[in-house]
């Protein structure tokens, strides 16, 4: 939690003000009970009416005072902790994007969902419940404590040992409870993950009548979830009757003091209704103690998230950009992912030229994907180098490197809102112009113009009102708007008919600014008219060449040459 602290930064005022407000609203409550003690021991023992009608009155204006305190005092304090939980919530997406992608593989999305929204609304009720009640019941209870010292010093010794026991019971159940809701919230990641994964594979499910299996699978982990809310609401709720229990002894104790000391009846009222406020408050403190405890469980959370460094490497090299060298170089490259048992790329070493097309071509989990992500460095690799116009990856600024290169990713992601907007993230300054441009680049302008509004039209969120091979040529579209340096096709076209890949296959040869392309995919009509195509198979390069120097020279690609021809 300390580590956050730093985020009540332009809250301090409310954060400080909010405990100041209650102070004063907590002054107030304490002065009644001793006006109504000399309302008994006064006003109705001598029967003085103008005395007992000054005093309601007194009493009447403490309660306005004190509202008015109370709401200033709820004002700041949600203030504070609305603000509080802004800024953190905007380190945690800010850490979220400056990771890298195996750090992003090996949490899960739904971890990182669960953070910026469950914790952190956790996190926002226990900042506005400390501010608000958890810092009024100390106030109250070591106030109730002084002013029974003013009565009588003996009875004050039985608030003294009645608040030391209930604090005693608070923060043990405190320290038990703790660790419990972090597992809690564990188990709720594990619940988002299942709910997750069904939503964006429901027709998959659906497709293979898995529905029941899927549904057992969310039933044990719901179960898991409720039996570990349960187990820690148990401890929770034993706070309660005991916080009862011993304010009950502490007040049937203090009559009995009081009885023998010969105290007043109106000293009697008053330190009753100072231990009835104890009673009321810790019943509080012992509710808010739960909500506290589950934020402070959100919190370390939060804050173990915020403090992860992207791992990505980089060094130190002051190698100025060759336009000369090649494009793209690999110089015995290895990849291994993170909890993966064999590597994903082996000594891989290929030079793609300025203005040249590669082709990568191989079976599924041979490792196509992964020289792409290697490229823009998404990832690491675990030996040999990877270079970028004659400079190596890791001694390019990430921002820099990426600019130079337009991706389009095995699954088309598009965003909601409108074509124009999903084209404006490739380039943020394109014209109208450039848009329409790349759109018929990629053969989408012809739906696009049918669009009701044209590039003004709507997009659901990931493209779900539109066809697999349209949200597919509009990631092309999106790539080709930034007029990259380097295109990496990942398997792109995959939806598109033949005519269509042919045609834009034609057309990305054409463009203007003439960027190295690599063309990435699992049929040979996409790569044979490349200038070089490399074969992997299980990580390794099994062929490089043309076209027709593969189908003399290499078996696997005449294999799938050969499927795709229907031989």
């Amino acid at each position: 939690m300390k580590s956050l602290l730093k985020y009540f930064k332009g809250y301090i005022p409310q954060t400080l003000l909010a405990p100041v407000f209650k102070l004063f609203e907590v002054i107030f409550e304490l002065l009644v009970p001793m006006i109504m003690a000399n309302i008994i021991d006064i006003g109705i023992k001598n029967g003085d009416k103008t005395y007992i009608v000054q005093m309601c009155g007194i009493l009447v204006l403490f309660g306005i005072a004190g509202l008015a305190f109370a709401l200033t005092a709820q004002y700041f304090a949600a203030k504070s902790a609305v603000g509080f939980t802004s800024h953190v919530r905007a380190a945690m997406f800010k850490t979220i994007n400056s990771l890298s992608f195996s750090q992003l593989d090996t949490l899960g999305a739904s971890t990182y969902i669960t953070r910026l929204t469950s914790d952190a609304n956790q996190l926002q009720n226990g900042v506005n419940m400390t501010l608000r009640l958890a810092l009024r019941s100390p106030f109250i209870v070591f106030g109730a404590l002084f002013m029974a010292f003013m009565i009588d010093k003996r009875a004050s010794l039985v608030f003294l040992i009645v608040i030391a026991i209930l604090f005693a019971v608070v923060f043990f159940i405190l320290l038990v409870c703790m660790p419990l809701y972090k597992r809690v919230q564990g188990n709720l990641d594990n619940v988002l993950k299942t709910t997750r994964e069904n939503l964006q594979g429901i027709r998959v499910i659906r497709a293979f009548c898995m529905e029941q299996s899927e549904q057992k699978k969310f039933d044990d982990e719901n179960a898991a979830l409720n039996k570990s809310q349960l187990f820690v609401g148990k401890i929770s709720a034993l706070m309660n009757p005991l916080t009862y229990v011993i304010i009950n002894l502490g007040i049937a104790v203090l009559i009995y003091t009081g009885a023998l000391d010969g105290l007043k009846q109106g000293s009697v009222v008053a330190l009753y209704n100072y231990m009835s406020l104890i009673l009321v408050e810790l019943i509080k403190l012992a509710n808010i103690v739960i909500t506290i405890n589950k934020s402070l469980a959100c919190a370390s959370r939060i804050s173990d998230l915020i403090a992860l460094k992207p791992t990505l490497s980089h060094i130190a090299d002051d190698t100025a950009e060759d336009s000369s060298a090649p494009a793209v170089q690999f110089d015995n490259v290895t990849l291994k992912y993170n909890k993966s048992g064999s590597a994903a790329l082996e000594n891989i070493s290929f030079t793609l030229k300025k203005g040249e097309t590669l082709g990568i071509i191989g079976g599924t989990g041979s490792g196509k994907t992964s020289i792409a992500m290697l490229i823009p460095h998404f990832y690491d690799a675990a030996s040999g180098r990877v270079c970028v116009f004659g400079k190596d990856v890791k001694a390019y600024d990430d921002a820099v490197l990426r600019g130079k290169i337009g991706i389009v990713l095995q699954t088309a992601a598009l965003f909601s809102g409108t074509v124009r907007d999903n084209m404006l993230m490739g380039n943020e300054g394109a014209t109208d112009a450039e848009i329409i441009d790349a759109l018929k680049a990629a053969q989408a302008y012809e739906f696009v113009q049918k669009m009701p509004k044209g590039i003004d039209s709507k997009i659901a969120q990931n493209g779900k009102n539109l066809s697999g091979g349209q949200r597919q040529r509009l990631s092309i579209a999106r790539a080709l708007v930034r007029k990259p340096q380097i295109l990496i096709l990942d398997d792109s076209s995959s939806a598109l008919d033949y005519a269509t890949d042919l045609k834009l296959r034609r057309s990305i040869k054409n463009l203007p600014f003439c960027p190295s392309v690599i063309i990435i995919s699992q049929r040979t009509a996409s790569v044979m008219a490349a200038d070089n195509i490399i074969v992997l198979d299980d990580g390794k390069i099994v062929g490089k060449g043309t076209h027709d120097d593969l189908l003399h020279n290499c078996e696997i690609y005449k294999e799938i040459y050969d499927c795709a021809s229907g031989k």
